[in-house]
């Protein structure tokens, strides 16, 4: 017994790997249902595309059990469910016209081929470089052509072989309207555009189906000489072998390639818009051509449609639960079970009731909200095109001619370059020649229209942004440069685009990286997880060296190659010709604001950018000695600046609220309360701050940098070199919200920046 009861504990297969449920059963408890009811929509909408397409009935649910079968197995996405589609009903219908029925399915068979090629190469992505906009307005043809097809047959007349005779004999089949057969696909349309209005317990039931079963059954009743679906025998005996067209070849090759295009398209389309409705695994594209490719192949040879994925019968699949590959394939088995048991009841429904039912799939084809995105994108002319061309001539032209449209949009939006001319505001000013986009010879008339209207004789400065230049456009540039020259003026050449006009000279012209704004903040690039704390909330005291380092790294991969030039003069010494007085403010970049390089600025900062009386501070006298005695700069700055902290604190110090920063803080603001005292009697600079609109704090800080100046002239060392002229002292303002910088002079401000000459 003890040794059966230690047995009995040891599981019986501890050695073998734990059993698992085959992959077809794992999801079966969510894929069974949503595939009945795929199955359900698919059904109807099957049969009134055959209808639609002038193929056998029949056709349309062998292509919808293959589609399911096929594709749905060896697909590359796993929710897409395949069959036929709308989007080739007019294609086919052309086809079955001119070659017949049984040569069409050799079409469909031979552009099955092509999709498999296409999908063993590996060019599913490729597959995708169409203009969205191309596409719409090629589905929105669609529609409006089975509008104007179905019409016909609703109002119980026959429709004629084009959309523009559809239009044309709109008239006469109104006047000879079938009223029974009117009345039923009217009763289709109405049931289908207020079924969202129903109870929820009522929407379950697929739309499509209760309305063509609730609409054939009363027909049954009160019109039964209503025209009805034909064909004889089952889906087994509609099963027809293709053949080979007896001549014109090229038209078929062409039809062939047409078919092959437009499923892969629609296929690989729907498949992207499927991944966006689930969180699962996304489409192998390439996977996907072969199954689609495969779907056709078996679909020609057994006698039915074109398979393409169907965005209607997927969107379905994904909102009904489905998890797996399994729900497609299952639809597709009972779509071939109902089409072997049940096919008399298919020949119930009335020709109209199908033609209500197309007249609203034709109907979502047309988006407004595709026509409102093209008329925001600037593409509204490629669509309209494409539409006109589809409905008016057909499908494969109107599509070429709206790819061949929008790529000449996109070889004028991208070869197209902006080239302007300013004339100066101001006498002493230059004109100001502005050139961005892609400078290629296309832009050389332009080009030389622009730069002839600048009168000989006048300084220019040329802003070059541009993403590509070319030899052909850097040579004219160059060749009117010296012209201008050789009358007197300059010519100064400013680049600020992603491409060196250098390059241009001897180097295949070529897009590079884009230059980035001079100095981004950390936070601007910064990934967004380095600002925050560890899950046990310890950052360890690391993150802020961190993000220097980050910065360090970022600055060796793109910029210390750019810098190194420019520093390799300055090894040995430094030359700098202005010393910078500004405050320890991080907001506050010298460097940036006056478009300043390496060995330019000496830079003095310290809090509240003030000049102490000589002796008062040793680190600010030694510095303006340096400056003044060691470099010989030529000009002093004290720059100010916008909700300073430091002026903050002068003024709460002075209302009786003083910072608690400790001693030596306290001692120091002593270098700036007199200027609160100036402020507070008028000063000519606080004047001119208010007119202007600046809030107290500011004209603070702008008479802080005006006393700052007076102190300079006091000074034993810059004194007596602001006397002689060796020197030059200029204040400044630098304000945070606007990012400009304001002149400050001894008895007023002055705007640098002509746009806000108004201060609003």
């Amino acid at each position: 017994m003890p040794q059966s009861n230690e047995a009995a504990t040891v599981p019986a297969d501890s050695h073998s790997p734990p059993r698992t449920k085959p992959a077809f059963l794992s999801n079966l408890g969510a894929d069974l249902p949503a595939s009945l009811v795929v199955f359900l929509v698919a059904l109807p909408l099957s049969l009134g595309i055959a209808a639609a397409s002038g193929a056998p009935v029949m056709a349309g649910l062998i292509s919808a059990a293959v589609g399911g079968i096929v594709a749905g197995s060896l697909g590359g996405s796993p929710l897409q469910v395949s069959g036929p589609a709308a989007g080739l009903t007019v294609v086919v219908a052309g086809l079955v016209d001119e070659f017949g029925w049984q040569v069409t399915c050799a079409i469909t068979a031979a552009a099955g081929v092509v999709q498999l090629l296409m999908g063993v190469s590996r060019i599913g992505r490729a597959a995708l470089a169409v203009s969205p906009v191309v596409v719409k307005a090629m589905l929105a043809g669609i529609g409006i052509t089975i509008i104007l097809q179905q019409l016909h047959v609703l109002l119980g007349g026959q429709a004629a072989g084009s959309a523009i005779e559809n239009l044309t004999g709109l008239p006469a089949s109104i006047t000879n309207v079938e009223l029974h057969s009117a009345l039923l696909g009217l009763a289709v349309v109405a049931i289908l555009l207020t079924w969202k209005f129903l109870p929820a317990a009522l929407r379950k039931i697929p739309g499509p189906l209760a309305a063509v079963v609730a609409v054939t059954a009363v027909s049954v009743a009160v019109a039964p000489s209503v025209e009805r679906i034909s064909f004889s025998g089952s889906i087994f005996d509609a099963i027809a072998l293709p053949s080979l067209p007896e001549g014109n070849w090229r038209a078929a090759a062409m039809a062939v390639i047409t078919v092959a295009l437009i499923a892969s398209i629609e296929s690989l389309l729907s498949a992207v818009a499927v991944d966006k409705m689930h969180g699962g695994s996304r489409t192998n594209l390439n996977r996907e051509l072969v199954g689609q490719g495969s779907a056709n192949v078996v679909s020609g040879m057994l006698g039915g449609l074109p398979v393409t994925g169907v965005i209607v019968r997927s969107a379905t699949n994904v909102e009904a639960g489905a998890k797996s590959r399994t729900s497609a394939i299952l639809h597709g088995v009972w779509v071939l079970v109902f089409s072997a048991l049940f096919a008399g009841l298919i020949q119930l429904i009335p020709l109209s009731v199908l033609a209500g039912l197309l007249l609203v799939i034709g109907a979502k084809l047309i988006k407004i909200a595709d026509i409102r995105t093209s008329l925001r994108t600037g593409d509204l002319l490629v669509y309209s095109v494409t539409l006109v061309c589809v409905v008016a001539l057909n499908l494969l032209e109107g599509v070429i001619i709206g790819l061949a449209l929008a790529a000449l949009c996109v070889l004028w939006r991208v070869l197209r370059a902006q080239i302007h001319a300013h004339a100066p505001s101001a006498e002493a000013l230059p004109w100001r020649v502005t050139i961005a986009g892609s400078c290629s010879f296309f832009a050389l008339p332009r080009l030389n229209r622009v730069l002839h209207s600048v009168p000989e004789g006048q300084d220019v400065v040329v802003e070059l942004n541009a993403d590509y230049l070319d030899h052909a456009f850097r040579e004219a540039l160059v060749a009117w440069q010296k012209q201008q020259r050789n009358t007197g003026a300059s010519v100064i050449l400013e680049e600020h685009g992603t491409t060196a006009f250098s390059d241009a000279e001897d180097n295949t012209p070529q897009r590079q990286d884009p230059r980035e704004f001079p100095l981004p903040p950390r936070t601007s690039w910064l990934p967004s997880g380095d600002g925050s704390t560890s899950e046990d909330g310890d950052d360890g005291g690391q993150l802020p060296l961190r993000s220097i380092l980050l910065g360090i790294d970022k600055y060796h991969r793109r910029h210390a190659d750019k810098v190194r030039p420019l520093v390799q003069d300055l090894t040995e010494g430094q030359n700098p010709d202005t010393l910078f007085v500004a405050c320890v403010d991080s907001r506050v970049n010298p460097n940036l604001i006056t478009s300043s390089g390496p060995g330019d600025l000496l830079t003095l900062r310290n809090i509240g950018n003030v000049v102490c009386n000589d002796g008062s501070d040793a680190s600010i006298d030694s510095t303006l000695s340096f400056a003044v005695k060691g470099l010989s700069v030529d000009s002093i700055v004290v720059c100010g600046h916008s909700n300073c902290g430091a002026m903050k604190a002068v003024i709460a110090d002075a209302e009786g609220a003083p910072a608690d920063m400790g001693g030596g803080f306290d001692a120091w603001l002593e270098h700036a309360r007199p200027s609160y005292s100036a402020l507070l009697a008028g000063h000519p600079v606080a004047l001119a701050a208010s007119a202007e609109g600046y809030s107290r704090l500011d004209q603070l800080s702008m008479v802080n940098v005006a006393l700052q100046l007076r102190k300079l002239e006091e000074h034993p060392v810059t004194g007596p070199a602001l006397a002689s002229g060796q020197v030059q002292a200029t204040g400044l303002f630098y304000d945070i919200c606007t990012a400009r910088v304001v002149l400050v002079t001894p008895d007023g401000i002055e705007q640098l920046d002509p746009s806000m000459a108004v201060r609003t």
